[in-house]
């Protein structure tokens, strides 16, 4: 993406496979932190090709001041794993295992799906663009987690290092005549262990579920990655992120619909 190699890319991409694979928590950052995005996703990438599973989205995250204008971006991206994502049965709970000595939490999400990869190699795709690519929107929750408990904590960059922070995401119903309406304007409700502890609307942050998928397009083709149709896009925290313990009950709900839970586990 324009800078210069980050010695240390492989050596952490490493260290987080190897912590990840092995269920261990991290006490500090494997390495020097990355300072820019671009540092950020050399790590990433060097983890992608360790770790050889299988994409079957992207997470997006909101960058928020002071961070915002000295990154130049105002989101970050991280991989989703096939074997992470799970499909929501008649509102039943489904299990989601977070990192016991690291980072956990939820996010209420609306996500999105490709229907059609994006155009290689371009780069300047708008929310008008950006949209008609997509084939349907469920309700969902993101888990987030990590080995390293300060994941969050040390900016940005090293979020994105370790995989956007991505542990996993429960895909709820589909979204019925998302077209025809503006989900953007839905109430989004969190609960945990039945407590309303987020709600919010998808138009308080940044452009919407469609401006994150337009910003995932553009970031892609400037990283040489390919999106396939069937990939999910979770388009970021609508009601913020909120964090979890082992045990706890999520449950996230749409307009007052559209209910989605899991239980977190070790």
């Amino acid at each position: 993406m324009g800078e210069t190699g980050f010695s240390a890319a492989e050596d952490i991409a490493r260290a987080f496979v190897r912590a990840r694979r092995d269920r261990r928590a991290l006490a500090t950052y494997p390495g020097p932190a990355p300072e820019t995005m671009d540092q950020a996703y050399q790590v990433q990438d060097a983890a992608l090709r360790h770790d050889g599973r299988a994409v079957g989205g992207w997470k997006l995250g909101k960058i928020n001041p002071p961070h915002l204008d000295r990154l130049g971006a105002n989101r970050l991206a991280g991989p989703i794993f096939t074997d992470q994502i799970v499909t929501a049965q008649d509102g039943a709970p489904v299990d989601m295992p977070v990192f016991r000595d690291g980072f956990a939490a939820a996010e209420a999400e609306f996500l999105l799906r490709i229907g059609a990869a994006p155009e290689p190699g371009k780069d300047d795709y708008t929310i008008e663009t950006a949209t008609p690519l997509i084939d349907a929107v469920h309700a969902g929750i993101e888990v987030a987690s990590s080995p390293y408990p300060r994941i969050n904590a040390d900016g940005p960059p090293v979020t994105a290092s370790d995989y956007g922070n991505n542990n996993g995401l429960v895909i709820g119903d589909a979204i019925e005549r998302w077209r025809d309406g503006d989900v953007n304007a839905w109430r989004v409700e969190l609960l945990i262990n039945g407590a309303v502890i987020g709600d919010a609307r998808a138009a308080d942050m940044l452009d919407g579920p469609f401006g994150a998928a337009a910003f995932l397009f553009n970031l892609a083709a400037r990283r040489g990655i390919a999106l396939t149709a069937g990939q999910w896009i979770s388009s970021g925290a609508v009601t913020g992120v909120h964090p979890v313990a082992i045990g706890d009950t999520v449950e996230a709900r749409f307009d007052g619909r559209y209910p989605v839970t899991c239980t977190i586990t070790a």
